[in-house]
């Protein structure tokens, strides 16, 4: 693979401790596979069912060695221990307080699998965006645009340096408010944009937001202004937006079909953008569309100047996006192999727990695996009998590795979604506190009859791995209901029994919990507070662990491009944001040859 200026020395930022990408690759593969307390942390932990079976999923799960520290440590020393304490000048087992070896080891190997996630900008000194290209963004969102603008520039101008020839446009995949694109499309910049939506609400408030940044004009209304005041006059004012009304006075009137066509009765939010193309100035085309899969003809055909043929080999474009969710990270960076417009990749992945999944459920079942009744895991359960070809993982090694492949359920995916490097304690107390009242509400549920459990081999087999219930599913309640346990129970049980969309559960809520008092909701808050910190130490490891699964996903993206070396000049992985501003900030990048 040739060198590209604006490339990293290494195709993935791993840690020193390994040699080269292939070493970290095997390394963060096996581990991945074969490390029991990781899939378990990572995929066989559901909070709602924690405090269903006893002793419970912290003293069934978590190895035993660990537990003492684990609970002796308050939450944010736990994640200090975890994250940022160096680990070299510790001595395991010395003394009381003191983290056992493996423990110790566990966390060390997360940390040298994780990749690296420090940054440095593209350039020293970035143009800073204008206020009127800047409008509806936050500062995490200015940061994103910011950079990865200029780090799409710089990579721009290298591969036209390299091939001597520039790209012809940059597709945005799920391009939301336009944000980047508006950017790019603006100057410094200038290039030309298309951007690929499949919600029309989110287009039409980017197009409102390209007249506000001058990239675009307001349609100008055309109106016969007499005949339509004359119209207006005649009409009842409450009927003024009534089209039909007018169009029944103006026949009184003896106004024709033709005049009356004149006075344009569109809303100003009918009123569509006009773009103008200047020769050195960038451009926006928008598409409607939802993407099913990484085959762009159809975008395409909506460019101008190709309704009526395509010529790809005329085009010369990059596919580009900042956070786009799921599987549309991997229609991005698929794009290339099946596109021959398409040059090159620049994709910044998220919400992993939207990726579909490509293997099919496992043919063996790991250490920590349980079945489920509805609902908890019902998706995990779908999602895996879906066999998707364009869901996790794309590519074949991962697919194929040690036979069966590595799956990540939509738990791991879920959990890699954290960032409990930016937790702060008042943030890290308040989930800890919300998911302690999901738990312990849960066991109410079960106690009470809400809910059931069974048992998958015999019933003297009391560990979490060999019982499920049927958990109720609440989602999120109004602020207030989390000020207290008592306050999180009533609020809980109102919306089970007046909200429609839990009709199946109206009854049965009103039946079995209609009478608890809060003398009872107050037993099972004394008799789990003390468990608190089980739940908050499990749920600190498995956002630690999942450190581990974001790079697995990153590091597969890489490998797919890395296959088809056919198609692709070169590839890798780097940092494109600080992690304290958007964690999200691996890029994935694939040029063509």
């Amino acid at each position: 693979m040739s060198k590209f200026q604006s490339r990293p020395e290494r195709d993935l930022p791993y840690s020193e401790e390994f040699s080269s990408a292939e070493e970290y690759i095997e390394s963060l593969l096996d581990f991945s596979n074969n490390s029991a307390t990781f899939r378990f942390l990572c995929g066989g932990v559901h909070i709602l069912d924690f405090f269903t079976t006893e002793p419970g999923v912290f003293v069934a799960a978590v190895p035993q060695e660990w537990q003492a520290f684990l609970l002796e440590n308050e939450p944010m020393a736990l994640l200090n221990f975890l994250m940022r304490d160096d680990l070299s000048s510790l001595t395991p087992n010395n003394g009381p307080g003191s983290p056992p070896e493996s423990l110790v080891q566990y966390v060390k190997d997360i940390r040298k699998l994780s990749l690296r996630r420090s940054f440095q900008p593209s350039k020293p000194r970035l143009p800073v965006l204008p206020r009127s290209v800047a409008l509806g963004m936050k500062t995490k969102k200015v940061h994103e645009v910011t950079h990865f603008a200029g780090y799409i520039d710089r990579l721009a101008e290298d591969i036209a340096e390299t091939r001597g020839k520039g790209l012809t446009h940059f597709v945005d995949f799920g391009s939301g408010q336009n944000y980047l694109g508006r950017t790019l499309a603006s100057p410094p910049y200038n290039k030309h944009i298309v951007a690929v939506e499949s919600k029309e609400a989110n287009m039409a408030g980017a197009k409102d937001l390209d007249i506000l940044s001058g990239l675009a004009e307001k349609e100008k209304r055309v109106r016969n202004k007499k005949l339509y005041h004359r119209i207006l006059a005649a009409t009842d004012p409450s009927e003024h937006n009534n089209e039909e009304a007018l169009k029944r006075v103006a026949r009184e009137l003896g106004v024709t079909d033709d005049e009356f066509a004149t006075i344009d009765l569109r809303s100003r939010k009918e009123m569509q953008a006009t773009y103008t193309v200047e020769e050195g100035k960038g451009t926006i085309e928008y598409v409607v569309g939802r993407l099913e899969h990484a085959d762009l003809t159809g975008v395409l055909a909506q460019l101008r100047g190709c309704e009526e043929e395509v010529d790809q080999d005329k085009l010369a474009m990059m596919a580009v996006s900042i956070h786009s969710c799921g599987n549309l990270s991997h229609y991005g960076i698929r794009s290339m192999v099946l596109n021959s417009c398409i040059h090159a990749v620049a994709i910044v992945g998220c919400c992993y727990n939207l990726m579909t999944e490509k293997l099919g459920p496992p043919t063996f079942k790991p250490p920590f695996s349980r079945p489920s009744l509805q609902p908890i895991n019902a998706r995990v359960a779908r999602e895996a009998e879906r066999r998707d070809p364009q869901g996790f993982p794309m590519s074949e090694r991962v697919s194929t590795y040690n036979g069966d492949g590595i799956r990540l359920n939509i738990t791991a995916r879920m959990m890699a979604c954290q960032a409990p490097q930016n937790w702060t304690e008042q943030e890290s107390n308040g989930f800890f506190t919300r998911h302690f009242y999901r738990a312990v509400l849960q066991r109410i549920f079960l106690d009470r009859g809400v809910i059931s459990r069974i048992y998958h081999g015999e019933e003297t087999d009391k560990s979490p791995f060999n019982t499920s219930t049927n958990p109720v599913v609440i989602g999120s309640l109004r602020k207030q209901c989390y000020t207290s346990f008592a306050a999180y129970v009533r609020g809980a049980i109102a919306k089970l029994t007046t909200n429609s969309e839990f009709s199946q559960y109206n009854e049965v809520i009103a039946e079995k919990m209609g009478n608890i008092t809060d003398e009872d909701i107050a037993r099972y808050e004394d008799e789990f507070r003390d468990r608190k910190r089980e739940l908050s130490a499990v749920w600190s490891l498995m956002a630690f662990s999942a450190c581990v699964v974001e790079s697995l996903i990153v590091t597969d993206r890489y490998l797919f491009l890395r296959e088809h070396s056919d198609i692709v000049q070169d590839c890798w992985v780097e940092t494109v944001f600080d992690y304290r501003e958007s964690p999200r900030n691996l890029v994935v990048v694939g040029i063509k040859r």
